[in-house]
């Protein structure tokens, strides 16, 4: 595990929930900050974002890394929690540290799921904030309904029982907190990814259903309308990712939009040394570059 000092720091939002930050400084103080979103059922504390962390702050940069509703180790108190298109909690963030006054430069970087939801924020808003310049987003599921398609196929069964009980023990939670909201039978009904999303996650965000929420959050649609310079970091074999997730032709076409397919890397596992991945590398050259 990469060592990081981290120093935790809670949002209240409006709607009385949290969010809470871990932040990390630059040996030089600076004024230019990194924000890290992590993927499904990730945290600040998990290796990708530890990593990518200390790369930012050994090139310059302060760190912010985001823990979603519930995933700071601390049940959230609303019935909602975060998903892959909730960019008003990452405006929130935003707002927040804007109100700071500390930096003049700000990137946003996001993996998986945190790469769709920061690619949405930019692409969704008539302006955004002038100090944020850049997004990088590594292993990003652009099309959320083929992915979780991907996700449910046989070579990918460990991950998805992985996240499944995650998210289950999760939702038992919920019911304790908000009991008419949902029932045990709902919960015994869930054994897909796509069960969950149906159950819980499209209700407890205003969605019609599942593939209505993976339909009008999916990043792909928002790309074309980002207006700063952003890096789309997605392996070729990542088993995670459908076809469309590598948008060859709209980044050829786009002034804004890089994109990169190495061969290898899979889902978040840019090995490059034991002390350093590809990723982590990419991402602060691009950034500073």
């Amino acid at each position: 595990m990469p060592k990081l000092l981290q120093e935790r720091e809670r949002i209240t939002l409006t709607d009385g929930d949290f969010i809470d930050l871990d932040w990390s400084f630059s040996e030089k103080p600076g004024k230019k900050l990194a924000i890290l979103l992590h993927g499904l059922e990730g945290n600040s504390k998990r290796t990708y974002i530890k990593g990518q962390g200390k790369q930012c702050v050994q090139h310059g940069w302060d760190v912010a890394a985001v823990n979603y509703r519930g995933c700071s180790g601390e049940n959230n108190k609303v019935y909602a929690s975060y998903n892959a298109g909730k960019t008003d909690d990452l405006e929130a963030v935003v707002n927040f540290i804007l109100k700071k006054e500390r930096y003049d430069e700000i990137a946003l970087v996001g993996f998986s799921l945190g790469g769709n939801l920061l690619l949405k924020y930019l692409g969704e808003r008539k302006s955004l904030p002038k100090q944020i310049k850049k997004g990088v987003a590594i292993s990003t599921p652009l099309s959320l309904k083929d992915s979780l398609e991907k996700l449910s196929q046989l070579n990918n069964r460990l991950y998805h029982t992985s996240f499944l009980y995650n998210l289950k023990k999760k939702v038992r939670k919920k019911l304790q907190q908000h009991p008419e909201k949902l029932s045990r039978k709902q919960i015994k009904e869930i054994r897909t990814l796509l069960d969950f999303d149906n159950v819980y996650t499209a209700p407890a965000h205003g969605f019609k259903d599942a593939f209505d929420y993976y339909e009008k959050n999916s990043a792909l649609q928002f790309l074309h309308k980002i207006e700063i310079p952003v890096l789309i970091l997605n392996a070729r074999n990542d088993t995670f990712l459908s076809d469309n997730c590598y948008p060859v032709e709209l980044a050829s076409n786009s002034e804004n939009i890089y994109l990169e397919c190495p061969k290898h890397g899979g889902h978040v596992g840019f090995h490059l040394t034991n002390h350093c991945y590809y990723s982590e590398k990419r991402t602060v050259e691009f950034l500073n570059d």
